[in-house]
């Protein structure tokens, strides 16, 4: 990141690390893990991070004949292999590429377009962020029955009151967790899956600290919305007795063509990879079918931690990930921390497919969003498009990046005995 040693964010962040940094013991970095230590690295706001070897495969750019080889290269010191579009891809799918060093991941830069980009900031924000899909404020907050984004658009909004919190109940103490604590849950698979459906699943506790506030200030702290099946958060396991959600038909239709966009013959045809189980990804094409996920809204300070998804009984179905808005810097690694991560510029549009044993079982996260990096697309009066009332979207979204990531819980033909969509 090039950044101007004279400014004043230069020398605000310079201070900051000299404050934080003097009493740090020398040795300290020696005992973090490759994946924390790449973690620290592109978190530091100085010295700025060295993005030369972030894989950025939207910006790059090759001859025909590269793309066309079935030989793997280089791209910013990380080797990649392009794909062959499958038979059934529409001539106006773009590239598409793996990465050898991490089986099943593929991705797919500019897979969106930018006229479907917007209309998926609209519906993440106006259409999703309501009830009945749960947020991550519905734990401490009332919020309205029209969304909290609509009501942040109305003139004069009533304030979002708090739900009750009580301190004392049948003579005993309430138990409020606090922030959110590290969990390590047990990989779900078909053979527990039974255990899991009926462990506990409490509801979180509402803050004893927060106030009311009005929907514009909570709009800033809005932070994930589910998608299809309930997850829950405190233990990382999905709570299927609060039925299926809907699954909107314009994120599925997306899914499925990034999936079957993908010539999954080229990327596991030569695995010996273990794990499969009874699913295989010959029959991605015609079984794939996203139920449930989670929209992720990152303001430029937010950070995503390493972590591992174990909470599909499928876990090697595609995880299909859609990024919209600001550049995130997105780490991948292996089925240990210890695993040096490889770095990935996500710019918005692209689509990230993490499937197979050992990529859906990868560590993965997210340390840094890339401030001014949101499109020109999203500046556009778009008006004329049939996009009124853009600029609040716009307003938004300058600060922001929306992640739309989809699972398959289930692998196929398993019948978990459940109840249809609520």
């Amino acid at each position: 990141m090039d950044i101007d040693p004279s400014s004043a964010a230069y020398k605000k962040a310079r201070r900051q690390y000299l404050k934080t940094t003097r009493n740090r013991g020398k040795d300290l970095d020696a005992e973090w893990t490759q994946f924390r230590a790449a973690e620290k690295r592109y978190k530091a706001r100085f010295p700025p991070p060295d993005l030369s070897h972030v894989l950025d495969l939207t910006s790059a750019t090759w001859d025909a004949e590269t793309l066309a080889s079935d030989h793997s290269f280089y791209c910013n010191g990380v080797e990649i292999n392009p794909l062959v579009p499958s038979e059934s891809t529409s001539p106006c799918i773009g590239k598409a590429f793996t990465v050898p060093r991490i089986p099943g991941l593929v991705i797919l830069p500019s897979f969106v377009s930018p006229q479907d980009q917007r209309r998926l900031v609209q519906w993440a924000l106006r259409d999703h962020a309501r009830h009945p899909n749960e947020t991550n404020l519905d734990a401490h907050y009332i919020l309205p029955d029209e969304g909290l984004w609509n009501a942040h658009l109305s003139s004069d909004p009533p304030l979002v009151k708090t739900r009750a919190y009580i301190p004392e109940s049948s003579h005993r103490k309430h138990e409020y967790s606090g922030p959110r604590q590290l969990v390590s849950n047990t990989p779900a698979d078909p053979v527990n899956f039974q255990s899991m459906l009926h462990s506990p699943k409490p509801p979180p506790a509402p803050s004893p600290t927060v106030t009311p506030a009005s929907p514009t200030t909570l709009i800033s702290k809005l932070r994930w919305t589910n998608i299809g099946w309930s997850y829950h958060w405190g233990s990382k396991q999905y709570d299927f007795t609060k039925g299926k959600g809907r699954v909107d038909n314009e994120i599925g239709a997306i899914c499925k063509r990034a999936v079957c966009s993908v010539n999954w013959k080229e990327v596991f045809d030569q695995s010996d990879e273990e794990g499969w189980g009874d699913e295989h990804w010959s029959t991605w094409h015609e079984t794939y079918e996203p139920d449930a996920g989670i929209v992720n809204y990152y303001q430029i300070k937010d950070t995503l931690m390493a972590h591992v998804d174990r909470s599909e009984v499928c876990a090697t179905s595609p995880l299909v990930s859609i990024s919209l808005g600001n550049a995130a810097i997105f780490l991948i690694g292996g089925l240990t921390r210890d695993v040096e991560p490889t770095a990935i510029l996500l710019r918005s549009g692209n689509v990230v497919i993490m499937s197979g044993p050992a990529c859906r079982r990868a560590y993965h996260g997210v340390p840094r969003i890339l401030e001014d990096t949101l499109p020109d697309h999203f500046f556009l009066n778009l008006d004329d498009e049939g996009f009124s009332s853009w600029t609040p979207y716009e307003s938004y979204m300058r600060t922001t990046r929306i992640n739309i990531n989809v699972r398959q819980v289930f692998p196929k033909g398993f019948d978990p005995g459940l109840q249809a969509e609520k």
